[in-house]
């Protein structure tokens, strides 16, 4: 008898945006920091507050603008929640610039991502 475990991976799809360093003070966490491999969310994923500390694996699936190929070779990056992407904000998630550049090109600005937790 031959035994076949098989997962289902679900990763939701969004638009990403980064911010620049200092990545403290943050929403979760105050003044701690957490290294550079962080992420902020936006409403959709905030959940008021819930999603702090959840980790996050993203990967870029194309540019959400004018730049032309910004994925960086099927790269992802796992990132830490600790900040709320308040209103405005152009992105489901706010990677940090260090994550961002794992993924993509810097200069794209903003980017279509799947992640999943």
């Amino acid at each position: 008898m031959i035994l076949c475990l098989t997962s289902i991976v679900h990763a939701d799809q969004g638009k990403a945006v980064f911010f620049e360093p200092p990545y403290t003070p943050s929403a979760c966490y105050g003044t701690q920091s957490y290294g550079n491999m962080v992420a902020g969310v936006s409403d959709a994923l905030w959940n008021n507050g819930r999603a702090c500390g959840k980790s996050y694996r993203v990967k870029c699936l194309g540019g959400a603008n004018e730049a032309p190929h910004p994925c960086k070779n099927g790269n992802t990056a796992v990132v830490k929640v600790v900040d709320y992407c308040k209103a405005g904000c152009q992105g489901i998630i706010n990677l940090s610039k260090h994550a961002f550049s794992t993924i993509a090109d810097p200069d794209a600005g903003i980017i279509q991502v799947e992640f999943n937790e």
